[in-house]
Formats: C-alpha cells, sequence, structure tokens
C-alpha cells in the first residue's frame, strides 16, 4: 500500500516545512524585468545569445530529452551539476546533522562518504568481500543495526574502483525489507555493463534512487551534468534544496547537442570499440611482469594488483600517464582507465608490454548541424566491421551502405532531416558530411595514391567509369541518365547532387559515367 506521507517523514523537518526559493529563470517571449539581468547578450561571444537571462532550475527541453534517455517520466527527474550534486543533495535534503546516518561499502566511491562528513551525519561500513563482491548478508546486518537513524545506503553498481556489479537481488531485499529507508544506486558506469539498469525496479520500489552521469559514455565531464532519478515526491523534495540556477546555459546547449538524436549512433560505436578495448587491455596486462591481477570489470577502467610498484611509476611517469593509486586504502592496488586503441598502446608499453606494432586506426568525426539537419558521421577507413546508417531514405540507406562496403571501411552515419518537406537537404547535407568525416580520416594522406580509378565496374543493367583525384581541389563532372525520377523516396536528380557535394568537403576531383540498357529491353552498351 502506497504510503501517502512518504517520503516526507524522513525528511529533514526543517526541508520538508519550508517553501522552495521561487527563482524566475528561463527567458520566455515577455519582457523580462524580473530577475535583474542585463538585457543584452555578452559582447563579442559568439553563440551567447540568451546568456543575459538566468537559466530555468530544471530546463525543460534538456529534462524532456533526459526523460527519454533513461525512459522515465520527467516528475522522476532532478538534473544536477553531474551526479556529485545528486548526493549532496540527497545528504542536505535526508539527513540531519549529528543525528541521522548513511551506509555506505568500502571500498567504493570516495565522494558519498566527503559528503556525509560534510553534512554532519554518521557512517555505517558493510565492507565487500575480499574479492570485491557485494556481502548481501553484511549489508543487511548494517542496516538492520543502525536502522533507527539510518537515512540512505549508498550502493555503486558497477563500483569504483573494483568495475563489479551488485547481484539484483541485494538490491531487491533491501528495498524490500526497509521501504522508509533510501537504496541508493549509483550507475555511473552502468553503460559499459550488459546489466540492466535499477531504473526499470523503480515503479515497484518508492525508496529506490538511481543516479546517473553524462561524464563518461557520453564524453561530457567538463561540462558537469547528471541526474537522480527517483519517486516525484523525493524529486520535489531535492528540489527544495537544489540551487535556483544550477544548470548554466552553456552547459545545456552542450548537453543537448551531445544527445541529440544523430550523435547516438555515434555514441553506440565509440561504446563497442571501448568495451573491446577493455578486453583487449586486460588480455594484454596479464603479459605485464608489474601485474599480478586484473580484476573483472564492467567499468571503463581495471582495478589492478601490482608488484615493483616503484618501477612500475617511474615507466609511467617518463610516458607521463597518469593512473589511479589508492596508497594505504588499498596497498598493492591500482586503477586504469580505458582509453583510445592508441592510449592505450602507450600505456601498455610502459607496462613491459610487448605488442604487435600497428599503425591507429585512421577515423573521422563530424556533426553537422543546421536549421533543416542533425547529422552525426563516424568514419573508420581501417575497420569495416561497423557500419550503420539512418537517413530516413531508404535508397540513400542502402547507397550509403554499398560505399562503405566496396570501400572497406566502416560507416555511422544518423540523420534527423526535414524530410516532411523534401528530402533535398538531408541528402545533400549527409554527402557534405560524410565528405567532411572522410577528410579527416584520411589525415596528410601519407602513404596513400594520390590518384584511384575504377576502370570499368559491369553490374547487370549497366556500367560505370569511375575516377579520383585527392588533390584538394573539389571538382565533380556527372555523365549518366536515368530511366525514373525516383527510386523509392531518392530523387534521382540528387545523385549527381551526392557526388557533387561529397567532393566539395572531401577535397577531391570526382569523374563519373554511368551508362545503361538492360537485358529486359536488349539494349547494348
Amino acid at each position: 500500500m502506497t504510503n501517502l506521507q512518504w517520503p516526507i517523514r524522513i525528511a529533514r523537518p526543517a526541508i520538508a516545512e519550508f517553501s522552495a526559493y521561487a527563482a524566475r529563470g528561463g527567458a520566455t517571449v515577455a519582457l523580462h524585468l524580473d530577475a535583474n539581468e542585463a538585457p543584452w547578450a555578452p559582447p563579442p561571444v559568439l553563440g551567447a545569445d540568451g546568456y543575459n537571462r538566468y537559466p530555468a532550475q530544471q530546463p525543460k527541453a534538456l529534462l524532456a530529452r533526459l526523460a527519454d534517455l533513461y525512459g522515465v517520466a520527467e516528475q522522476r527527474l532532478m538534473l544536477g551539476r553531474g551526479a556529485d550534486e545528486a548526493i549532496e543533495v540527497l545528504l542536505r535534503t535526508f539527513c540531519e546533522a549529528g543525528q541521522d546516518s548513511v551506509l555506505i561499502c568500502p571500498p567504493t566511491f570516495g565522494y558519498y562518504e566527503t559528503c556525509a562528513r560534510i553534512q554532519g551525519a554518521g557512517i555505517i561500513e558493510a565492507p565487500l568481500n575480499d574479492d570485491f563482491s557485494y556481502n548481501g548478508e553484511r549489508i543487511m546486518a548494517a542496516v538492520r543495526a543502525g536502522q533507527e537513524g539510518l537515512k540512505i545506503v549508498f550502493l555503486c553498481s558497477p563500483n569504483n574502483p573494483s568495475g563489479n556489479s551488485i547481484d539484483l537481488k541485494i538490491v531487491v531485499e533491501l528495498c524490500q525489507e526497509f521501504p522508509e529507508i533510501l537504496i541508493v544506486v549509483d550507475e555511473a558506469y552502468n553503460e559499459f555493463s550488459d546489466q540492466p539498469s535499477f531504473i526499470d525496479l523503480q515503479d515497484e520500489y518508492q525508496n529506490l534512487v538511481v543516479l546517473r552521469t553524462l561524464s563518461k559514455a557520453y564524453a561530457l565531464a567538463g561540462v558537469r551534468a547528471g541526474v537522480a532519478i527517483a519517486d516525484p515526491r523525493v524529486i520535489a523534495l531535492m528540489l527544495k534544496v537544489l540551487p535556483p540556477y544550477p544548470i548554466p546555459r552553456p552547459v545545456e546547449d552542450a548537453v543537448t547537442s551531445a544527445l541529440s538524436p544523430s550523435a547516438m549512433m555515434v555514441h553506440e560505436a565509440r561504446l563497442t570499440l571501448w568495451k573491446s578495448e577493455r578486453v583487449r587491455v586486460a588480455k594484454a596486462l596479464k603479459g605485464s611482469r608489474f601485474v599480478t591481477k586484473i580484476y573483472p570489470s564492467d567499468a571503463n577502467f581495471l582495478l589492478l594488483d601490482i608488484t615493483d610498484e616503484q618501477a612500475l611509476m617511474k615507466g609511467l611517469r617518463k610516458s607521463q600517464i597518469r593512473i589511479r593509486r589508492y596508497g594505504k586504502t588499498l596497498p598493492g592496488k591500482i586503477r586504469i582507465s580505458i582509453g583510445s586503441p592508441e592510449e592505450n598502446d602507450i600505456a601498455l608499453a610502459a607496462f613491459g608490454v610487448a605488442i604487435a606494432s600497428q599503425t591507429p586506426d585512421r577515423t573521422g568525426e563530424v556533426h553537422r548541424k543546421t536549421k533543416e539537419t542533425d547529422i552525426a558521421v563516424r568514419v573508420n577507413l581501417d575497420d569495416p566491421s561497423i557500419t550503420k546508417i539512418a537517413t530516413g531514405i531508404g535508397f540513400y540507406d542502402h547507397m550509403l551502405e554499398a560505399l562503405a562496403k566496396h570501400g572497406g571501411f566502416g560507416l555511422v552515419l544518423s540523420c534527423k532531416g526535414d524530410l516532411h518537406i523534401d528530402g533535398h537537404h538531408t541528402i545533400e547535407d549527409c554527402a557534405l558530411a560524410l565528405g567532411a568525416a572522410l577528410k579527416q580520416a584520411l589525415g596528410n594522406k601519407q602513404g596513400i595514391g594520390r590518384f584511384g580509378a575504377a576502370m570499368l565496374i559491369p553490374m547487370d543493367e549497366a556500367q560505370a567509369q569511375v575516377a579520383i583525384d585527392l588533390s584538394g581541389r573539389p571538382a565533380m563532372g556527372f555523365v549518366g541518365e536515368f530511366p525514373t525520377e525516383r527510386v523509392g523516396d531518392f530523387a534521382s536528380e540528387m545523385c549527381p547532387h551526392v557526388f557533387e557535394s561529397l567532393a566539395q568537403t572531401l577535397g577531391a576531383a570526382i569523374q563519373i559515367n554511368v551508362t545503361g540498357g538492360g537485358p529486359r529491353t536488349g539494349a547494348g552498351f
């Protein structure tokens, strides 16, 4: 049965009883003379329109995007400066100084303890097992022993610094047996794990809180943005404590751009590479004389037992590699983050691991956003294993997939365009973005031929001649006729325009000659 007084009963009385500060925040079409703001945007900052106005405490458009990202209602979200701020707000909302306490499972993320001490809350510990797995019986016993003043249980999954995930049964049992205590699962590294998010259980357990961050998988650590996801009544109390303007407009803009629909396929491709690198690095480190044990990880880092620490650190410093040391708290252990393949190779060399000499993959990433289109492209000239195209135009998808397949390169391209008007902008802008990504991937073009030619490409009903010059001087010639005006939703007249746009941003001369008749008509070439 739902308790209508929960969670007000467990919140600090001072928080439950006072009215939240009413900051206006968030510019509208009204004439705003209510917040003592400047009426002009700051010069000479480009793109700073609206920066003279205070932002909303919870920007509506961004909140809606995050609600879609995590699959929850907006009322279940509190957006703050990283998941760290959510930890701070939870402590300030529910823990009375000198009276209430929190439970942690060391070794774990140290900021839980830091925030608790700042707030004056007591700390109860239920340490992890020797192998860093969560000890359910130990946690339950610690909660029962400190139940009267215990307000929050912090569980990090995957855990930092060990990288392991918590057993679902432990969380469910805690939520069921202690409905008056907040069970907070910090999922900062969830995107790197195969374990489902605990968000899926929140409809069943009103005391389950989940923390998520955009710092890791979405590459926004410098932006500082994260969320608490909880029962709307918990969120309502937390919003009383949250500062009036926690999300600056540049942060709002950066997060909105990074989470645009077109960018999501690029994030997915990066995550696939990231997780494969975690496996490769773990396997390679087994050959290091400095590493005696590698702990399993569901995160984007590895915890290592090491030997001859002084010599290892000397080598790492020489290569200007920074890793996480734990000193007295975890003697003989270090944590190393998983970087790009090139960064990982440098780190492995510092660990004395012999790796086969390899040339870094030639990759290019471009995000093109206009009034008509929002496009993200990722090209890998040396790894054709990932090809995903979504332009909204079926034949164009097929066309680009064929280009990548026969070109022997990987291509991830996603576009959200104004197809309700016409396909012109989508087709043109995708080609422009693809050409820019290919140019980026080619870099200084070292080691490749300037000229390329497919002297004759025979198909069932047509044949083509193609010549390319990567001169840096864009030009395009197209000779060919089309028997129909459209192929599905793709206008035939746009085909030459695709290669014209590609040539412009790639910086290449492209010459194409297409002839055709077809076996059905009996016409020759």
